[in-house]
């Protein structure tokens, strides 16, 4: 008898509330929302993006997409998020498509938990 076992890998993310918080010191409650929430906007039409790419096996400038990627989690204060691309930028640049594979995996888990609005994850980060 054969036993098959599904592994359901769960991340834990990393945030640094920091950015967020220098965002609403410096502009006030309602012009920091707005800009908060178009860089969120931006972020998940990046990843989208991304994702079409390498659906297609669009890899011609991948790497520098993940860079992109990565300052923009970073400036987000998203340190899982811009960890992560930064690691499939190199996967990219090595040509590393199994590595590749598996990263990308991690980032779109990683993302998921990072843009998901979830009051228990933002509890964690103010900690």
């Amino acid at each position: 008898m054969t036993n098959i076992v599904m592994l359901r890998p769960k991340e834990r993310v990393q945030q640094n509330v920091e950015p967020i918080a220098t965002i609403y010191r410096n502009l006030g409650t309602s012009s920091a929302e707005g800009v908060v929430t178009r860089a969120l906007g931006e972020l998940a039409l990046a990843m989208s993006g991304l994702a079409e790419q390498v659906r297609s096996h669009q890899m011609s400038d991948l790497a520098q997409q993940f860079r992109r990627l990565g300052r923009m989690a970073e400036n987000l204060g998203m340190v899982s998020l811009a960890d992560v691309a930064g690691d499939l930028s190199i996967c990219v640049q090595r040509s590393d498509s199994t590595a590749f594979s598996a990263v990308w995996a991690r980032l779109l888990r990683i993302a998921e938990c990072s843009l998901a609005c979830e009051p228990e994850l933002l509890d964690k980060t103010l900690i």
